[in-house]
């Protein structure tokens, strides 16, 4: 490392991790040394980087002092079999920007430090910062104008991609780990995205939310589809990857109106209650309404699925149905078509409604999707397109609701469950 970068370094007190008032004190030195002297904190001749470059070099000093068991010129050192064997230059990206360090070494070669891995030419702290920004939707040509333009650090689009797909051992294992064997709720629903395979063609992503008994929620699974659009023949091969994973029954499911997808569920799940979500049904009905009417068309629909008792909700349908169904036939329509899967929720408590009848949670999560694939166009392979939603659906965001997480309200939500399905609660976990 050249003087110059050492001369650089201000001297600062010596704080422990977890040492606030000392680590404050140590920021404020270094920030008013940077703007003393007009040096950048960051980036290439930057305050951080040389200071990260002192550490570093201490770090392996003091590995190797440790390793041969004597320090410089120490008499202890004579005869002892091994001994230093001069350094070499090395230079390491960091999250601080490029650093260089002179990789000290032993005559016997058996040196391997920890500080600075050998053959290591980036810290792990850029390793998490790709795949933090691969997780947000960015593509591996902006991650590498970005790292250039914050750190000064250069980075090929080959070696971003290397460093992203070291996530794929752990998504491969998340996909195929084992689950509970009974779920509360299981809401499932599918996206199309666009991936390049011969060709650039629209392609599903199925999806798999569940609620355990302890009121968890969770991401299942999620599978890309073939071309052709969401089919109840593939959800059945989604769902029963989910039973073999260990899920043996699941109390209520809640689905889109997808022609056939009621019926893979029940071979799947033969009690399961297969409930359509209610979102998806008044987003159909306004297809076929005028913009017009949309406000009294979603005010009559309201009435229907916030009934308190199913005979009331025949009640709210049939004046909806005599006020629209000349003007709108197709609407109407829809909804005696799904009847028998919408009414189910409404013989449970308000609190259970809330995660039943609609697929929000699944919503969330696909809005996220396309928000990280929205200015990319296309995926360029499957693998790709896979990894993206993967970090996405396991990572967590403040102040937002997560997928994963617990169920508010949940105890009155339990004992309602328990009321309508206590047997078979029982019987799963005998």
């Amino acid at each position: 490392m050249s003087k110059e970068n050492t001369s650089r370094v201000p001297a600062v007190p010596v704080a422990l991790p977890g040492d606030e008032p000392a680590l404050a004190e140590i920021a404020r030195q270094l920030v008013e040394r940077a703007r003393g002297e007009g040096i950048a904190l960051t980036g290439q001749g930057g305050l951080l980087p040389s200071l990260v470059a002192n550490i570093l070099q201490a770090g392996l000093n003091i590995e190797l002092d440790e390793h041969l068991g004597y320090e410089p010129y120490a008499v202890d050192g004579r005869g002892s079999g091994n001994s230093r064997n001069g350094a070499y230059p090395k230079t390491v990206v960091t999250d601080v920007g490029p650093v260089e360090v002179q990789m000290p070494r032993d005559r016997n070669a058996s040196f391997d430090p920890v500080t600075v891995p050998k053959h290591a030419r980036r810290l792990d702290g850029l390793t998490d910062q790709v795949v933090s920004l691969y997780a947000k939707g960015m593509t591996t040509g902006e991650i590498q104008a970005h790292l250039e333009e914050i750190y000064g650090t250069e980075l090929s689009r080959e070696t971003i991609s290397k460093i992203t797909d070291s996530i794929v051992g752990d998504m491969v294992a998340w996909q195929n780990r084992p689950l509970d064997r009974i779920y509360a709720v299981v809401l499932i629903d599918a996206i199309v995205i666009k991936v390049r395979d011969a060709q650039v063609a629209n392609r599903p992503v199925y999806v798999a939310i569940g609620v355990n008994m302890d009121g968890e929620r969770d991401v299942l699974g999620m599978w890309l589809g073939p071309t052709g659009g969401e089919g109840a023949k593939q959800w059945m091969t989604m769902l029963t990857e989910l039973r073999n994973r260990g899920l043996v029954d699941a109390l209520i499911v809640c689905c889109d109106g997808l022609k056939g997808l009621p019926d893979a569920i029940r071979v799947t799940w033969p009690q399961a209650t297969v409930q359509t979500c209610v979102v998806h049904l008044v987003r159909n009905s306004l297809r076929y309404a005028s913009k017009a009417d949309w406000q009294d068309v979603t005010r009559g629909l309201r009435a229907i699925y916030t009934a308190p008792t199913v005979d009331a909700a025949v009640v709210e349908f049939e004046t909806f149905a005599e006020r629209w169904r000349d003007k709108y036939p197709a609407m109407i329509l829809s909804w005696e078509r799904a009847w028998d899967e919408f009414v189910p929720f409404l013989a449970f408590p308000v609190e259970l409604r809330k995660i039943v009848y609609t697929t929000n949670a699944i919503e969330s999560l696909n809005a996220r999707f396309r928000r990280a694939v929205a200015h990319r166009g296309h995926f360029p392979n499957e693998q790709a397109a896979m990894k993206v939603l993967y970090l996405i659906a396991i990572r967590r965001q403040k102040n937002r609701e997560n997928m994963t997480g617990r169920i508010v309200a949940w105890k009155q939500i339990l004992n309602a469950l328990t009321v309508h399905y206590g047997d078979r609660i029982e019987a799963v976990n005998q």
